[in-house]
């Protein structure tokens, strides 16, 4: 079978995230031909477009880490009803300057954890709307609001309840087949 080098954002910056724990035992139940690699966006300054005409080291090397990527993850919390302001920045810093998207044709799918009864409900769809428009497909169903609440976690970091760590290992493979599909029809490179 493939491997897929699969790269992944936090949605949150806090080193102690309950959406790094997810990410974490997201990798755990994946499929064994999925690789992944943290993208990290904690150094990239607010995006201007003042920077286009001379892109800053840390926009260079996000960008470069989106397009080797045979597929992206993004595993964030809800801020406000919508998704946390930055990883909004990083997605403008990949999307720019204007005709070097680095999301076009990359699969993609979206996931979070909340301590709210919707989960990350509203800010899912927020983060779908913009990666429809950079041209990402993205993996539609299932859809994963997942309510975090004490005890979600076990003292290994894998998730405690079987019910969900089921569910969440059949995302990761549902993942896994999206992105062999999208990557057929539009292999990279081609």
């Amino acid at each position: 079978m493939k491997t897929y080098n699969v790269g992944y954002l936090i949605g949150s910056l806090a080193t102690g995230s309950i959406n790094r724990k997810l990410a974490n035992a997201l990798i755990k139940l994946a499929p064994e031909q999925l690789k992944f690699h943290e993208i990290s966006y904690k150094d990239l300054p607010l995006y201007s477009y003042d920077y286009d005409a001379d892109y800053p080291e840390a926009g260079r090397n996000f960008k470069k880490a989106i397009e080797s990527s045979d597929a992206i993850l993004i595993v964030t919390p809800e801020y406000n009803r919508s998704i946390p302001g930055g990883l909004k920045n990083a997605i403008d810093w990949a999307s720019r300057p204007w005709g070097t998207n680095s999301f076009a044709h990359i699969p993609s799918a979206v996931i979070g954890t909340s301590p709210g009864a919707i989960g990350t409900a509203v800010g899912q769809q927020h983060l779908r709307s913009i990666l429809g428009f950079l041209n990402s497909p993205q993996m539609n169903s299932p859809e994963g609001y997942i309510q975090f609440k004490e005890g979600f976690f076990d003292e290994a970091g894998e998730v405690a309840d079987p019910d969900t760590a089921k569910f969440l290992a059949g995302y990761m493979e549902e993942f896994h087949q999206h992105m062999a599909r999208v990557l057929t029809v539009l292999p990279r490179g081609a």
